[in-house]
């Protein structure tokens, strides 16, 4: 199926050359007199590897790839290998490193997430918007020197090194914007 400028949106999938890219970021410029021009960022589903595309032309047209998507809980790492188990059928899947690099900060034992899989292969995985992680390392948060409310780094189980408002102390659990990394509340 076609997707014209208009239906491009961060996250879709699309078609290019047989692989499913996901669509990272994009910016459309169009000139006087001139076609306009798309400059898309994709990544691969496969292999996490990211393309910078430029497509010229009034018939700025992408294939939309055919993607699966289905419920799976983290289970263990071995090595390189992170596996998901099929909530329904109990089948395991492992996935590379590099295929979910980008969501490893956000991703505990026992945690749910889709698993998207492309011509029946595991691709990648697919993370709810926000998710509640414990603070292992915070120092004390001081009030004064701040015009405003201060913010200190804490480290979270993952391993994840984020910005949070002075009162969290360790072993709070925050809820986490999975899309960017920010602090969102206590949980």
């Amino acid at each position: 199926m076609a997707i014209d400028f208009g239906d491009l949106k961060k996250g879709l999938p699309v078609d290019i050359d047989g692989e499913a890219y996901e669509v990272v970021e994009y910016e459309r410029n169009k000139m006087q007199k001139r076609a306009p021009v798309l400059r898309i960022r994709l990544r691969s589903y496969r292999t996490g590897r990211v393309l910078d595309k430029t497509i010229s032309g009034y018939d700025i047209k992408l294939e939309l790839a055919s993607i699966e998507r289905k419920n799976a809980e983290y289970i263990y790492q071995d090595a390189d290998l992170y596996y998901f188990m099929d909530i329904s059928d109990f089948e395991q899947f492992p996935l590379t490193k590099d295929q979910i690099s980008d969501k490893l900060p956000y991703i505990t034992e026992g945690q749910k997430v889709a698993i998207i899989f492309h011509n029946d292969n595991p691709v990648s995985i697919e993370l709810s918007a926000s998710v509640e992680l414990k603070v292992i390392e915070a120092e004390p948060g001081y009030k004064g020197n701040t015009a405003q409310g201060g913010t200190k780094p804490v480290k979270l189980e993952t391993g994840l090194v984020i910005n949070v408002p002075l009162f969290v102390e360790e072993n709070d659990i925050l809820k986490v914007d999975t899309r960017n990394g920010n602090y969102l509340s206590r949980a």
